[in-house]
């Protein structure tokens, strides 16, 4: 919205400012990280009364999580959503379609997310939504996604899959990129969910990947970088690094509260959308693969339930203590802030790996 103040500039005055990317980028990340402090405790109040159980613990989880979780409210993503939305539209563009495109993956998302935590709160049950609706429903988002990215990317990249670490190597996906697209942001957005199962340890690698991301969306909206890099130019994808900024900031804002011991959890509400977020994130840039290098904690946590419930019923043995991996770290005694700073460095190190892609060619 901002960004129309440009028309008020002759080109050397304040107004101009609002031309830059970078600029407008700093200015949602601290507009979100100041909607997130200002607003976090009265939401965090109002879900405490409305919520009188707190997010129900699964009687299968942990033992410690039932004495030390009971009775924290959900639904803290309502508090990064609402920064990240507040704050995009107020430092975007809104001419750009990318944008249009992110917003609606993270709402829609973050709705469903909503609608499963309302009934888990509601019912005093971990049972929410059915998995099945949950993900049918999922799939049809990231399908009208990956249709809107693809109407945007230019005729020489639609349906075609960019590889890392190559020049100018592209795979044609024809038709199968739809479907492609929706297993990059459906399976993404479960994945952070399954990693949102303790204090501070999903919203961290969300907004180093969100960083990394958003990074690799200027470079690649940039002509110029583009010719340096030797990587695909998208054009109107650096705008997206407004949409990361906001991300941030509103992450952080979050996390004031969502430190150990946590005052709120993120939720489906949270995890959902910001998991979507990257995924379409990845597709509208043609980095879809550099989100698995990127998200590898995401994608570890995510294939280790796949493991554990495919040899289970291969087998009936566990192949770890429990699953996700998180879990299997708390059983083998690891405390919580060690799993949760652990695993931050790892996301850290994941993400300078995915950067290299952008030269290593």
């Amino acid at each position: 919205m901002l960004f129309w103040l440009t028309e008020l500039s002759d080109g050397g005055d304040l107004f101009n400012l609002f031309r830059y990317i970078t600029f407008r980028a700093g200015g949602a990340f601290f507009t979100a990280l100041i909607f997130g402090f200002v607003f976090g405790k009265p939401l965090i109040n109002m879900l405490r009364r409305k919520q009188k159980f707190g997010q129900p613990i699964r009687e299968d989880g942990p033992e410690s999580h039932v004495l030390t979780k009971q009775g924290t409210p959900t639904m803290g993503g309502l508090l990064i959503l609402s920064a990240l939305i507040f704050s995009t539209l107020m430092w975007a563009r809104w001419d750009n379609g990318f944008v249009w495109m992110l917003l609606f993956v993270t709402v829609s998302f973050g709705f469903v997310g909503f609608l499963d935590d309302y009934n888990k709160v509601t019912k005093n049950s971990h049972a929410g939504v059915s998995g099945r609706v949950r993900l049918a429903i999922g799939f049809m988002i990231a399908g009208f996604a990956g249709l809107m990215a693809t109407l945007m990317h230019p005729p020489e990249l639609a349906n075609q899959l960019a590889m890392p670490f190559f020049k100018d190597t592209l795979i044609n996906m024809s038709w199968f990129f739809i479907p492609f697209c929706m297993l990059v942001i459906a399976g993404s957005a479960n994945a952070v969910n399954l990693t949102d199962g303790l204090d501070g340890l999903a919203i961290m690698p969300v907004m180093i990947a969100a960083g990394t991301l958003g990074v690799i969306a200027y470079a690649v909206g940039r002509v110029d970088f583009t010719g340096y890099l030797d990587v695909h130019y998208v054009p109107g994808t650096g705008e997206i690094f407004v949409f990361t900024a906001a991300l941030i900031g509103g992450g952080l804002g979050f996390l004031w509260y969502n430190a150990p011991p946590a005052a709120v959890f993120m939720g489906d509400t949270g995890s959902l959308a910001l998991g979507g977020a990257l995924g379409a994130i990845a597709v509208a840039t043609k980095h879809e693969i550099v989100l698995g290098i990127v998200g590898g904690l995401f994608v570890v946590e995510a294939l280790s339930v796949i493991i554990q419930v495919g040899f289970f019923k291969m087998t009936g043995r566990r192949v770890f203590l429990m699953a996700p991996i998180h879990h299997h770290f708390e059983k083998k005694g690891w405390q919580e802030p060690q799993i949760v700073i652990r695993f931050w460095i790892i996301s850290l190190i994941l993400a300078l790996i995915g950067l290299a892609t952008l030269k290593v060619r």
